[in-house]
């Protein structure tokens, strides 16, 4: 079984829709799973008990847990200065403290397979530096250094945690974001085009798989840089 998180919408929910596709068990976590018709539970991956309860279920269904997908990640386009408190606060819980927290309570049950696979989710935002996305980009640094560091605590137990770092992809993170900006930083990239939710699940589906078992701490940027 396969665990993501954001599955209700955008790359998450594509990451879902491509795993089913290849006949892999998925198992869904979304604040809102009105609209999944796999299995799934509602969590918010911000709330530790959340995913506590998660993992109690998991346990009760004696699922076989081959790898943690952390998809689940909120953004705000504004400039550091004019960002509220709250809304800051609410970006690093959800993309950086929810990571975390997923990889703490969820790796004890990859364990137990003594291999697996946790594909984290960070942005081009970091690498470039882009103006107007501080907040979100610092959220994403510490999911970048999370997974470096992660990996080699989970290296003894045969499970791979990566990170992938997509550019501008067509989801629901690029409302409010003009198409001029977008192709300003489309054209910073190594591969100057748009690249979509089926090329993120390429890479997923590569993580997952053996054919990648030599990577490790890695952070693979969509589009390079």
């Amino acid at each position: 079984m396969i665990v993501v998180t954001g599955a209700s919408r955008g790359i998450g929910r594509a990451i879902c829709e491509r795993l089913i596709s290849k006949n892999m068990e998925v198992f869904g976590l979304a604040r809102n799973i009105d609209a999944i018709d796999f299995q799934s539970m509602k969590c918010d991956v911000s709330s530790y008990e959340d995913i506590k309860a998660v993992v109690q279920r998991l346990k009760k269904l004696g699922a076989k847990i081959e790898g943690l997908i952390n998809a689940a990640g909120i953004a705000s386009m504004n400039l550091a200065l004019t960002t509220p408190p709250k809304v800051s606060q609410s970006i690093v819980h959800t993309n950086l403290l929810g990571t975390i927290y997923c990889c703490q309570q969820m790796a004890p049950l990859i364990i137990r397979n003594r291999t697996g696979s946790i594909i984290n989710f960070s942005t081009i935002a970091v690498a470039l530096g882009l103006k107007g996305e501080s907040i979100y980009a610092a959220s994403k640094a510490g999911v970048e250094g999370f997974t470096r560091a992660f990996a080699r605590e989970m290296s003894d137990f045969n499970i791979k945690v990566n990170c992938i770092a997509p550019g501008p992809i067509d989801t629901n993170l690029l409302k409010g974001i003009t198409s001029h900006q977008i192709d300003k930083i489309i054209a910073q990239q190594i591969i100057s085009r748009q690249f979509t939710t089926e090329d993120v699940s390429d890479l997923v589906e590569l993580l997952l798989d053996e054919k990648s078992a030599s990577l490790s701490g890695q952070v693979l940027h969509v589009g390079g840089v």
